[in-house]
């Protein structure tokens, strides 16, 4: 992912674009090519519903799709049934598109990380922090009786989260605390489902999952893949189920060490965590933890899925 970073007299203002390849900048020189783009631009669709909405020649439209796509600038995200067969869904890159020229000289000390903050978008506003951080109680609580150990992957988000706010007010609750008017709110929630009653809660909801019957094994949706180690951890990023228009990041794992290995995904790929083709941006990844130096604390991960 490449981003555009913008100075202004209230900071830094950070934006995807796409890079085109300079030689392939022309294909925008067509005024058909510019009306597929806005209509894409608008949202997600096939050839077919672009050619309606132009009353174009669906040929004519797929034409100027696949040259967009050639260059970039548009993008397969998936296929939807349709009568008789299945309909290419395109949708826009990037709302900013980049021509380079020659390489040039490049600025290497930005105190913006765009990717993080592109990621963490719907969670900050105004510089201030738009979610409540839920940890799990260290008194033993809940269906299962546990108590949470995670405090220490809390502290490790919440420092790198201090980066990107100027107002560092406190906003987190112990899981015991939430009550059900806060359930819709953006929510960062840590831990795993025994010790955080709050993961548990939307447990179901959640792509991957745990499997509460069989040792709360991590399960995948999308691929049905099971894990069972301790040091597997899951990054998902999805709309709150209790309000859609809010979004809830869950960092979790069977035990400390899973958890820990999904904060360090963020810590170290965001860009990959990041890179994501769904329609509505949601992330889910499944991560295995790393002691690269070998003093017994995890501190990579390797992408599972």
């Amino acid at each position: 992912m490449t981003y555009f970073v913008e100075e202004t007299e209230d900071g830094q203002k950070v934006f995807k674009t796409t890079v085109v390849d300079s030689r392939k900048a022309g294909v925008l020189g067509s005024d058909l090519s510019l009306r597929v783009l806005i209509e894409l631009s608008k949202k997600p669709q096939c050839a077919m519903d672009v050619a309606r909405r132009l009353k174009e020649h669906e040929q004519k439209i797929y034409y100027h799709v696949r040259r967009l796509e050639g260059a970039g600038i548009v993008k397969l995200i998936g296929r939807e049934k349709r009568v008789g067969s299945f309909a290419k869904i395109y949708s826009v890159t990037s709302p900013y598109m980049t021509v380079k020229l020659f390489e040039g000289d490049h600025v290497s000390d930005l105190k913006t990380k765009p990717a993080h903050v592109d990621f963490f978008r719907g969670f900050i506003k105004d510089g201030r922090l738009n979610a409540t951080i839920v940890v799990g109680s260290p008194e033993p609580h809940g269906k299962y009786g546990a108590q949470a150990y995670d405090a220490p992957a809390a502290i490790d988000l919440a420092l790198m989260l201090g980066t990107f706010v100027k107002d560092a007010s406190p906003n987190y609750k112990l899981d015991t605390e939430m009550r059900d008017e806060d359930m819709g709110q953006n929510l960062i929630l840590i831990g795993g489902p025994k010790a955080n009653i709050i993961i548990d809660r939307i447990n179901a909801s959640l792509p991957v999952y745990f499997d509460t019957r069989k040792d709360f094994n991590i399960v995948s949706k999308m691929s049905g893949s099971v894990y069972s180690v301790d040091h597997v951890g899951m990054v998902v990023k999805m709309r709150n189920p209790y309000d859609a228009k809010k979004e809830i990041l869950v960092l979790s794992g069977k035990h400390f060490n899973g958890t820990k290995a999904a904060v360090v995904a963020m810590m170290r790929h965001m860009r990959k965590l990041n890179d994501v083709t769904s329609k509505d941006g949601s992330v889910a990844r499944v991560v295995r933890g790393i002691d690269r130096n070998s003093d017994g604390k995890i501190d990579d991960v390797e992408f599972l899925e």
